[in-house]
């Protein structure tokens, strides 16, 4: 499972690295990033319900 960012729907809440701090961080520009290639097993979970709770729908995991 891979986690993707939409850079121009995201506001940087922060709501993702909240969620599942594993796999988001609100960058240096003040923006969600993904922190890794692929979502580990244990994170799955979270990334989705990151993806779930973003209030922009920048958030992608497949």
């Amino acid at each position: 499972m891979k986690a993707n960012v939409n850079k121009d729907a995201c506001i940087g809440c922060g709501a993702c690295a909240a969620v599942c701090d594993k796999v988001f961080e609100i960058g240096d520009e003040g923006f969600a990033t993904v922190k890794v290639e692929e979502v580990p097993e244990e994170e799955k979970e979270n990334a989705t319900a990151a993806m779930e709770g973003c209030p922009t729908s920048a958030i992608s995991v497949e």
